[in-house]
């Protein structure tokens, strides 16, 4: 996977997230111990989404941030957008799982207009894109002046007294815990992999200022090796 790079990295990241679909949400909830809910809720609250307003969820997966939206808020109209069809039929399945308005779409050429949405968010997408400043463009594209976007990603470990049993558990403890949960060892090697080779937070923050993006701020959970990133289209 190390040696992957753009539509051959992104042809298996499509196929990774196809085959891991079925135990996604368990193994998310284990790995995370069980956090990740309240990342998600975190996300939604920096939407500041208006009554009834419109979201996009990108790299919605089975469509946790997707759901917790509704939760939020039942009158918001909510597209969950994917590449692997396999994640969203799990999604498709879920209580409410036919409120949500399922897409199959590239993150890098949306198929919707321009102007769309009060705000986009999307988890674990920006990792696994192959062109993070298109990938940019095109959610400011679809954003309505003022719109917020807001990302959820892994972070690479900090350097600090944590890092060196941080980096033990992303090399040994969750390729374990793929092939205990999910089958799958080879995919839960590439989530290390794509952590430690990401972006640290204050990079994806400067990037996301370069892309146009206004009031852009970010939190970091579970010892900096997760961040939520949000910012603002231009009125």
């Amino acid at each position: 996977m190390a040696m992957l790079q753009g539509k051959e990295r992104a042809a298996y990241v499509q196929n990774m997230f196809d085959r891991i679909a079925a135990r996604y949400d368990l193994m998310n909830r284990v790995m995370t111990f069980g956090q990740d809910q309240r990342w998600r809720r975190f996300v939604i609250r920096q939407t500041q989404l208006p009554t009834g307003g419109s979201l996009l969820d990108l790299a919605t997966g089975t469509g946790d941030i997707a759901f917790a939206a509704l939760h939020a808020d039942p009158s918001a109209r909510v597209i969950g957008a994917d590449f692997s069809v396999g994640m969203m039929l799990v999604g498709q399945k879920r209580p409410n799982g036919s409120v949500v308005r399922w897409s199959g779409a590239d993150a890098l050429n949306l198929p919707f207009p321009s102007d769309s949405f009060d705000a986009v968010t999307a988890g674990y997408l920006m990792r696994n894109v192959i062109d993070i400043p298109r990938a940019f463009a095109e959610q400011m594209r679809v954003l309505k002046p003022g719109g917020r976007l807001v990302l959820l990603d892994t972070a690479p470990p900090p350097d600090n007294l944590l890092r060196p049993f941080i980096l033990l558990y992303l090399k040994y403890g969750i390729p374990t815990l793929g092939r205990l949960i999910s089958g799958n060892p080879d995919a839960y090697q590439y989530l290390p992999e794509s952590t430690q080779k990401f972006k640290t937070p204050e990079e994806l923050a400067a990037l996301m200022r370069a892309a146009g993006f206004v009031d852009v701020a970010y939190k970091t959970f579970m010892f900096g090796t997760t961040a939520v990133h949000w910012g603002a289209k231009p009125r």
